[in-house]
């Protein structure tokens, strides 16, 4: 079983209390440990599916293969899933195109070295690759084409976005667009730099929303990410965040985009200059973001990479308005009982007396507060629920915080039949046993912690 995370000091506790409403006070919310978000999924039977393919901060010439269902708890698929019949590999991108495979692109040299291609190569299952090319950016006294980033327009033409510098100024990136000019992508448009972004940008990135292009990309003077919008994906692109503008802090580079499940858009990017990566959260269409976290487990390991996401088949699902008993899935002779209004994960056997095979009795229902979710109540009518990341059970209040709190997004577990339970208002967070008691934790990317969160839905004991 994990440490469990940190929790404020009693000091941080009492300052974030006088800053709250008496009405926040007594529902026991406090600054920081509110959830600002709501956790989603899709459709019982399905799953979202974010892989990405980083090299790493120790080897740049091999990436390896992650993948996660919430965005959050990166896992291993595979290490050194490919490596270049030459040169290196850095700042990998990978997209899904129409014709069913995974397409990587990526840097092929080292910074010291001049690098005047851009790499390519192809896998069916993400696990497998293959070296298709190496492309050089036609570009007059090219010196360094770096960074190249996969870009889909709304009309399906597919391009990729490459920072270029020229042999007068090495060091000096713009940021260039290459369309694809046929489905298997071997032939490409002449570059066309990007209007508006300016000189000694590089590692940009764009995302559309509606009909307008928002770029994301490193000032490389001032080692701050900043933010621009045009319409139309060549520009002109008007720059109007820069410095520290989200509190993502500086020497952060990197930066790619996903939309998750609840609508919000997580900016991952790379803090090499001290050896993290990071990630931040958008609910407002760019304008505000997260204080940004480090991901758990892959921090200072992976590095530069963008994300591909999918919607898959073979989600959990788990029958609603049924009694169920909850197994753990690595300690499988103990289920969840509710001992004391609170939620632990005691032995339960055949022999255990009828009060405790009672007590180890949940019947399933639809979300209280989501009903692509679900919630649990106990045979007097109670609804499990987390107070101070602690799972108990209470009388349903009827108020809003109730029905989040009581709320959990399933996710697929580790193992066969498992799930595991997301916390709806604190995304990220979920229900695992700790000293089997259960309690809402952050991961932290181990195989452990992921155990000690996955739960077998089983016949009821009573």
């Amino acid at each position: 079983m994990t440490t469990p995370p940190p929790t404020p000091s009693r000091r941080t506790l009492l300052r974030a209390l006088a800053a709250l409403p008496a009405a926040a006070v007594l529902l026991g919310e406090t600054p920081g440990l509110l959830g600002t978000a709501l956790a989603a999924a899709p459709a019982a039977g399905s799953a979202s599916r974010y892989t990405i393919v980083p090299f790493l901060n120790s080897n740049d010439g091999t990436v390896n293969v992650y993948q996660s269902d919430d965005a959050t708890d990166f896992r291993l698929l595979r290490a050194s899933a490919y490596t270049p019949p030459a040169n290196r590999i850095r700042d990998a991108s990978v997209f899904k195109h129409t014709d069913g495979y995974y397409y990587l692109t990526y840097t092929t040299h080292t910074w010291q070295d001049v690098s005047t291609t851009i790499g390519f190569a192809r896998s069916a299952d993400r696990l497998n690759w293959t070296f298709l090319y190496d492309y050089t950016v036609p570009i007059t006294n090219l010196s360094r084409a770096w960074a190249p980033e996969w870009f889909v327009d709304a009309d399906g033409s597919v391009n990729v976005i490459v920072s270029c510098s020229t042999t007068d100024n090495e060091w000096i990136f713009t940021p260039y667009l290459l369309t694809a000019t046929n489905s298997a992508l071997t032939s490409w448009s002449s570059p066309v730099a990007l209007s508006g972004i300016g000189a000694n940008h590089i590692d940009t990135f764009i995302v559309r929303v509606g009909s307008t292009y928002h770029a994301f990309t490193k000032n490389e003077t001032a080692k701050y990410i900043e933010y621009g919008t045009a319409s139309s994906l060549t520009g002109p692109y008007t720059i109007t965040r820069t410095g520290d503008w989200a509190g993502w802090g500086s020497y952060r580079e990197g930066p790619a985009l996903v939309q998750l499940d609840n609508g919000g858009w997580r900016i991952f990017f790379d803090g090499y200059g001290d050896g993290s990566y990071y990630y931040s959260d958008s609910y407002d269409t760019f304008a505000t973001w997260t204080t940004p976290a480090k991901l758990p487990g892959i921090s200072g390991t992976a590095r530069h990479f963008t994300v591909v996401k999918e919607t898959v088949s073979g989600g959990p699902s788990i029958t609603r308005n049924a009694t169920r008993s909850f197994q753990s899935a690595n300690y499988t002779t103990r289920y969840w009982e509710e001992q004391s209004a609170l939620l632990n994960l005691p032995v339960v056997t055949a022999s255990s007396a009828t009060a405790d095979k009672q007590a180890a009795t949940f019947t399933v229902v639809a979300g209280l507060a989501d009903a692509g979710g679900y919630s649990f109540r106990d045979a007097s009518g109670n609804y499990l629920r987390h107070w101070d990341f602690r799972g108990r059970f209470d009388a349903n209040d009827g108020t809003t915080t109730f029905a989040k709190d009581a709320t959990f997004i399933a996710r697929t577990g580790t193992a066969s039949g498992s799930v595991r339970f997301e916390s709806y208002n604190y995304p990220g967070r979920y229900l695992r046993h700790y000293n089997y008691q259960l309690r809402v934790d952050l991961p932290d990317g181990t195989d452990l912690f992921r155990q000690d969160s996955s739960f077998v839905p089983v016949t009821a004991w009573a």
